[in-house]
């Protein structure tokens, strides 16, 4: 059975770094484009970054740009968000998610878990 695992939340102080990874199980990743996604207490779940299915791609939400990177090693079946500069803001449950097309995160087939994210000193 195919599966989207993340892992890497937990606590960290405001200023502090987390990478999150997500891995895939019986499939291979290599084809799609891959989309961070998070949903903070009583907000609506936002996109936070995208990359394409070759890495040569990237998108950020504005919140996060110039503190988040995303990036891939198709060879693990792995993609990963480095966080960085963290503010409780972050403070979200942290999803990937899978679009076959491979070339932008229009359409999300393959969900994870997710990965709970806590920024508080």
């Amino acid at each position: 059975q195919w599966q989207l695992v993340e892992s890497g939340g937990g606590l960290v102080q405001p200023g502090g770094s987390l990478r999150l990874s997500c891995v895939a199980s019986g499939f291979t990743l290599d084809k799609y484009a891959i989309g961070w996604f998070r949903q903070a207490p009583g907000k609506e779940r936002e996109e936070v970054s995208c990359i394409s299915s070759s890495g040569r791609r990237t998108s950020y939400a504005d919140s996060v740009k110039g503190r988040f990177t995303i990036s891939r090693d198709n060879s693990q079946n792995t993609v990963y968000l480095e966080m960085n500069s963290l503010k409780p803001e972050d403070t979200a449950v942290y999803y990937c998610a899978a679009d076959p097309v491979g070339t932008a995160c229009y359409r999300m087939d393959y969900w994870g878990k997710g990965s709970l994210v806590t920024v508080s000193s």
